[in-house]
């Protein structure tokens, strides 16, 4: 008979429009509406949210989400594919590891020049962020900036 989209839901630990937003973004397919108004989805649909939630808890993102799933299903496809998927993930994780560790050195330096007292407009920090200047902040907007802007992805 199948699962309501509430049960799969409950089954999965998510809202009913996060299932709504994965059939609109092509994760898993959306039943037809039958007589009687109800759509049930099959059992393996829950196996599949997990599978997304899984991946997605390991950093990647919806696009390559769809990507491992079609893997899954192409018999042609070897683990070693998978795999390197998976290293490449890995790459990127340390490459936002290595970004972020960045922002925190740049941040410390700009909280070590501030005193904390006096007006804003002689915060070193403001005027920092609105100069780009010193304290290891970069100029020019984020787009110019791929190991900034990959931390903020996602």
């Amino acid at each position: 008979m199948g699962l309501t989209i509430g049960q799969v839901a409950k089954e999965c630990g998510v809202d009913v429009e996060t299932i709504r937003f994965y059939e609109r973004d092509g994760l898993i397919r959306q039943p037809a509406r039958p007589d009687s108004g109800f759509r049930r989805y099959p059992p393996d649909v829950v196996k599949r949210i997990l599978f997304v939630r899984r991946a997605k808890a390991l950093g990647f993102s919806l696009r390559e989400i769809r990507d491992l799933l079609s893997l899954r299903v192409d018999s042609a496809t070897t683990c070693d594919e998978v795999k390197k998927r998976a290293e490449e993930k890995i790459i990127d994780i340390k490459n936002k590891i290595r970004s972020l560790q960045e922002m925190k050195h740049a941040l410390e330096k700009l909280t070590a020049a501030c005193r904390g007292r006096g007006p804003t407009a002689e915060c070193p920090i403001l005027e920092a962020l609105e100069d780009g200047n010193d304290a290891g902040t970069p100029k020019g907007t984020p787009e110019q900036y791929p190991g900034k802007q990959a931390a903020t992805k996602g």
